[in-house]
């Protein structure tokens, strides 16, 4: 049945025909007796999973082949939405002819892509992401059980986005590589965040120990600090001579460190500056700026801030460089 007969133009159409179909028709539901294990010469398997966050279940049985550790038999019960029970069948049948070993590998991602219609377009909407991670998660219980080990120790890495499955170690990476500064950049990047969002930022459907708005801080933070341990280190022959600039040039110079060191760490709390003149006084350059946004109200504009901007322009062109603001 096509999703577009059920209900036009409404959120039916973001459920592929797969879903829809899996839905009212799973071909894997039901379950496996022990006396049906021992007739395949396998060992039954059950293992149950529940999401806090939305009360969906499902139970996973497997009939694991003695020798050779293969899934000659895969069915399922779910207690949840349709969603849970299409995302539970597929997840059954990819489990289907592998080995415990093979099974554990099989993550939410591929089977929410086994779902769609067309590679390129989700097969659920993106709040409905998390019943594909419950269909992993049994998955792991299944191959504990079976192995005798925690679930957990399936998962080498912290998990950020359960839904895109984005470790912690790879978001600071990604955001280092490619200097991310927002979180809309993060999820261009890397999928986190791009599904249930639960995991941008507290006050989603189900809570996290750490957000992706904590990880970009806190990563900006470090990044920053870095940068300016290196500055402070570079040698004196490496930096520009502001002193032989034109006037243009020196603009052009301030504008381009402003912008690269910054601009940035200003904008993440609201602010931003402008450059209003450069003057020569005293063989020193005396730069004046305006506080804009967040920034001219701030009461560490002419203490912390100013001292931070002050030292950037010093450290990436002159020393004789003072800030001043209006």
């Amino acid at each position: 049945m096509a999703k577009a007969s059920l209900v036009g133009g409404s959120i039916w159409d973001e459920y592929s025909n797969i879903v829809v179909d899996r839905m009212n028709n799973p071909k894997h539901q039901g379950h496996i007796t022990e006396e049906e294990a021992e007739a395949m010469n396998a060992t039954l398997i059950v293992a149950d999973f529940g999401a806090e966050s939305c009360g969906d279940a499902v139970r996973l049985y497997w009939a694991v082949e003695k020798d050779t550790d293969k899934i000659v038999g895969s069915k399922f019960k779910s207690f949840g939405c349709g969603t849970a029970i299409a995302s539970s069948d597929i997840m059954t049948e990819l489990c289907m002819g592998k080995t415990v070993d093979e099974a554990v590998k099989i993550t939410n991602i591929d089977v929410e892509k086994a779902m769609r219609d067309t590679p390129d377009t989700p097969a659920v909407p993106p709040q409905k992401m998390h019943c594909s991670v419950m269909a992993y998660d049994v998955i792991k219980k299944a191959a504990a059980t079976y192995k005798g080990v925690d679930a957990e120790s399936f998962e080498e890495e912290f998990i950020i986005c359960e839904c895109a499955r984005v470790t912690q170690d790879t978001l600071i990476d990604v955001i280092k590589i490619n200097d991310l500064k927002t979180i809309e950049e993060i999820i261009d990047f890397t999928k986190a965040g791009g599904f249930c969002k639960s995991c941008i930022k507290p006050g989603g459907h189900e809570a996290k120990d750490i957000y992706l708005e904590d990880i970009l801080k806190d990563t900006r933070e470090e990044m920053e600090r870095e940068r300016l341990t290196a500055m402070a280190n570079a040698p004196k022959e490496d930096k520009a001579d502001f002193a032989s600039m034109s006037m243009v040039q020196k603009t052009r110079a301030i504008d381009a460190v402003v912008e690269e060191y910054v601009r940035p760490m200003l904008i993440m709390d609201g602010g931003d500056m402008e450059l209003v003149d450069i003057k020569e006084e005293n063989g020193n350059f005396d730069v004046y700026i305006k506080y804009l946004g967040a920034c001219s109200t701030c009461s560490t504009g002419s203490t912390g801030t100013l001292y931070a901007i002050e030292s950037t322009l010093k450290q990436n062109l002159d020393d004789r460089i003072r800030v001043i603001t209006l």
